[in-house]
C-alpha cells in the first residue's frame, strides 16, 4: 500500500477506522473476482492501492452512520 495514497484518502474520509473498513471491504470484493476495478489504470497497483485510488477519485461513496452522542442529563437536587 502506497503511503501517499493512504494520506490522500484519509484526508477525504477523515476517520482512519472508516478508511480501513472501506479499503478492506473493497479489497475483498476485488479479490473475489466478482467486481471489476472502477479505475482504468490498474497496472502495477495492488488491490489496496486500487481501492484507495477509487476513494480518492470519488468512484466510491460511503455514509458514516455514527450515532450522535447523548447529552448527559443533570439530576436536580431536592430542596
Amino acid at each position: 500500500m502506497k503511503a501517499e495514497l493512504s494520506e490522500k484518502a484519509l484526508k477525504l474520509v477523515g476517520n482512519p477506522n472508516v478508511l480501513i473498513n472501506l479499503v478492506s471491504r473493497r479489497v475483498r470484493q476485488l479479490s473475489s473476482g466478482g467486481n471489476r476495478p472502477l479505475i482504468m489504470e490498474t497496472a502495477g497497483l495492488s488491490t489496496a492501492d486500487i481501492a484507495l485510488t477509487e476513494i480518492i477519485e470519488g468512484k466510491m461513496s460511503w455514509e458514516c452512520n455514527l450515532p450522535k452522542p447523548k447529552r448527559k442529563t443533570r439530576r436536580r437536587r431536592k430542596a
